[in-house]
């Protein structure tokens, strides 16, 4: 079985996708994050936004190989929010992303099976109103080598497309790449084997 090197995220916030259900209305929410930072932002914003509602339930889901989650339920009875957002996150197999359900109460409770199917469903109309992308998982190396050696290296590089994320051009040079990941293991291979040129993989 070949590793997995490709995961799948949403490039843009999807903004209010909205779901009744007995006068109350839910307002879904999907945000691409990178770290819980992001998270707090954008759950602050939607709160500042709308300060009249009565809940903003959400999950989130962080990592690519090794992943981590959270599910918050804001007050409604256990499990009956942020679990059900979290399986939709589950469910169209997405990673990076934070999904926020903002409920207006309608004055009618809906129990708890109403609220876990009026959480699940809002969570599913935003994903589906998302715009899914598919990305490579790359490690990121740092090639370190004299400058009479640059041809050599920018050789590898352009025979290979890799793309080049920063670099450090003087006496001693430092250029720094992403690879995808199932590539990774032969261009480590094509530069270690190179005279006077170390390669290092950069640990995030």
């Amino acid at each position: 079985m070949t590793e997995k090197d490709t995961y799948k995220t949403i490039e843009t916030p999807t903004e209010a996708i909205l779901f009744k259900d007995k006068n109350s209305k839910f307002y879904g929410f999907a945000y691409p994050i990178q770290s819980e930072n992001d998270v707090k932002q954008y759950i602050d914003a939607l709160k500042k936004k709308h300060h009249a509602a009565r809940h903003w339930c959400f999950a989130y889901q962080l990592g690519t190989e090794t992943t981590s989650f959270r599910a918050n339920d804001d007050g409604e009875p256990n499990n009956s929010a942020g679990m059900p957002i979290y399986g939709q996150i589950q469910s169209f197999d997405v990673t990076n992303i934070l999904i926020v359900v903002v409920r207006y109460f309608g004055g009618v409770k809906l129990g708890v099976s109403g609220l876990i199917n009026a959480y699940r469903t809002t969570a599913q109309l935003t994903l589906e109103a998302s715009k899914i992308v598919e990305k490579t998982i790359n490690i990121e190396f740092c090639i370190t080598f004299e400058y009479k050696n640059m041809n050599k290296v920018m050789r590898v590089i352009k025979e290979n497309n890799i793309t080049i994320n920063n670099q450090k051009l003087a006496l001693d040079c430092n250029i720094y790449i992403s690879v995808r990941k199932k590539d990774a293991p032969s261009l480590y291979d094509i530069f270690n084997n190179l005279f006077e040129i170390k390669i290092t993989e950069i640990k995030n």
